[in-house]
């Protein structure tokens, strides 16, 4: 539904968006994560082609939306951050007024308000002035209009910004909806949302794609090391004499809260927790608590956008930045 192929934007010396490379498959939700200044939102306005790019390519629903983006853009409903609405409008005139510039035929227009109202779960508003709308309704509305040619892809940027906890879980509630139905690209700082949303991740830091992949593979490559949490009742004294016995584990972290002792060790895999189960079994004493420590997607964003990913040559420009040197 969309490929993205070695996309590039530069600003005099300054590289904004460095060769960057995905696709998103029908049907997925795919989140795209950076840290602030990571180039999230200037890739989105190449892809929607606000911005033109300085070199790659981007195709959507097979077509070259570089060559052809008035054909492209008939594929995809794009929500920018910031929606930018008209708020002395009612939201239906609002809507209407979309329509007529999205090309929706006029005996149409209605019946495509209402459902993208319905999808947007905003029909209760169709009347309301928009300036007296709360910002999370107003996201909404930046929804419907997104979904009112009912086109097969929505580019979401920052879908939640600025929205209290409750409407951020409604706003992942109706993303959630569309899985399989439609294909959503997706722009966020919120990484719950993320992981509670999103089927893959892009992940991209000063410009460059740095991972990609299913939370749960993107967590596995990045395990380096594998620990085991335990707790149970006895003295530290007797696990620590335990767990000697078992010679491939290492980095052993012991704690005594009252009766219990709660630990952490590093084993040679995964699984490989057999041997940690058997001596402390052996040893008379109980675990109340055994799991794996697996790495969170917030660590892994952390690694991976920390690290020096572009030679320190190229200066790190955020999106804002970059809007006001396009505009010079």
């Amino acid at each position: 539904m969309l490929s993205v192929r070695r996309l590039t934007k530069r600003y005099g010396t300054q590289l904004a968006v460095a060769g960057v490379d995905f696709e998103v498959e029908p049907g997925e939700i795919v989140g795209f994560l950076g840290p602030n200044g990571a180039g999230k939102s200037t890739t989105l306005r190449m892809i929607t082609g606000f911005l033109a790019p300085t070199a790659g390519s981007v195709s959507i629903a097979g077509v070259d939306a570089l060559r052809h983006p008035k054909k492209a853009r008939q594929s995809f409903g794009y929500m920018p951050e910031g929606v930018p609405l008209h708020p002395e409008l009612r939201v239906h005139e609002y809507l209407r007024f979309r329509a007529e510039l999205k090309g929706v035929p006029g005996r149409a227009i209605g019946d495509a308000i209402e459902r993208s109202l319905h999808q947007a779960s905003v029909s209760d508003a169709e009347d309301r002035i928009i300036r007296q709308l709360s910002k999370g309704y107003r996201q909404r509305v930046g929804l419907a209009d997104a979904l009112l040619a009912d086109p097969p892809l929505l580019i979401l940027d920052e879908p939640s910004s600025g929205l209290d906890p409750n409407q951020i879980r409604y706003v992942r509630e109706l993303i959630k909806a569309f899985s399989g139905k439609k294909t959503v690209f997706l722009s966020t700082h919120i990484l719950p949302e993320v992981e509670a949303t999103c089927d893959r991740v892009v992940i991209i830091n000063k410009g460059r794609k740095v991972g990609e992949g299913d939370p749960r593979s993107l967590r596995s490559r990045q395990q380096e090391a594998y620990f085991v949490r335990f707790l149970g009742p006895g003295t530290e004294e007797a696990f620590r004499a335990a767990l000697a016995k078992v010679p491939a584990l290492s980095e052993l972290e012991l704690a005594v809260e009252g009766d219990l002792v709660r630990g952490r060790v590093r084993v040679p895999e995964a699984g490989a927790v057999d041997g940690l189960f058997r001596a402390v079994a052996e040893a008379g004493l109980v675990l109340r608590e055994l799991a794996g420590e697996a790495k969170s997607l917030e660590s892994i964003f952390a690694e991976l956008t920390t690290e020096e990913t572009a030679p320190r040559d190229e200066p790190d420009l955020d999106d804002e930045a970059a809007h006001e040197e396009e505009g010079r």
